[in-house]
């Protein structure tokens, strides 16, 4: 049997839904796993996460603006936002270095001969090689860009020569992915927020969701306010 893929939106430490997702899947332990980043902060178990796509040999993910905050907040470039404080807390200082220093190997793409995935945006007639890091990856300055640059949604304009795969934003606010006429595949869903979690699993396309079981940000933030280190 050929081996699947299954590109994966924006987790943020939704641990269970995510093994929920992987089981209704039925992907084997040949099949590839991929993230479009964000796989930290928000959710209930930001380690968990971490751990299964360090250790799983065929699991991989692309970076997100999330894993970039906590590479830059750690070496002192920025302030780190309560998301990224609670997820440190969470990990733990004794495993956090070792959590930083993988978030710093996930590239900015990933280029495969059948798609490409990047976590945020992708501006029209820039070959990929001189894409901005900041408009791929999708932080705030990225974002104002693409506004900046363009009138049109970013994904009516993609113009590359293969399916593309982003998540960073639930576009529909519904926890449904926005699918652009089978080219760009926007599949953060927000399930941290207690939306869905979503997949895509490939050669077919098909898309497999699972509900989150709460609202996940509001508890973890409510519990981290709530215990006095806020």
């Amino acid at each position: 049997m050929p081996v699947k893929r299954l590109i994966v939106g924006d987790i943020q430490g939704c641990f269970e839904e995510l093994k929920e997702l992987l089981d209704r899947s039925g992907i084997s332990s040949d099949d590839e796993i991929i993230s479009v980043g964000d796989m930290v902060d928000r959710g209930p178990d930001s380690p968990g996460v971490i751990q299964f796509f360090q250790k799983q040999a065929h699991a991989r993910s692309v970076m997100g603006n999330h894993e970039r905050k906590h590479i830059r907040s750690y070496y002192g470039e920025i302030n780190p936002s309560i998301s990224q404080v609670i997820s440190r807390s969470q990990i733990g200082e004794a495993n956090y270095p070792a959590a930083v220093a993988y978030m710093e190997t996930l590239p900015i793409y990933l280029d495969l001969p059948e798609l490409l995935v990047v976590h945020a945006f992708y501006e029209p007639g820039v070959p990929l090689s001189e894409q901005k890091e900041e408009v791929l990856v999708g932080i705030m300055s990225g974002q104002a860009y693409i506004t900046r640059q363009y009138q049109e949604n970013w994904w009516e304009l993609y113009d590359g020569p293969k399916p593309l795969f982003v998540g960073h934003h639930d576009y529909s606010n519904k926890g449904t992915p926005l699918i652009y006429k089978d080219r760009v595949f926007c599949i953060d869903t927000g399930c941290c927020y207690g939306r869905t979690l979503t997949g895509v699993l490939l050669p077919d396309f098909k898309i497999i969701s699972v509900r989150a079981r709460a609202n996940h940000w509001s508890r973890v933030k409510k519990k981290y306010l709530d215990s006095g280190k806020g």
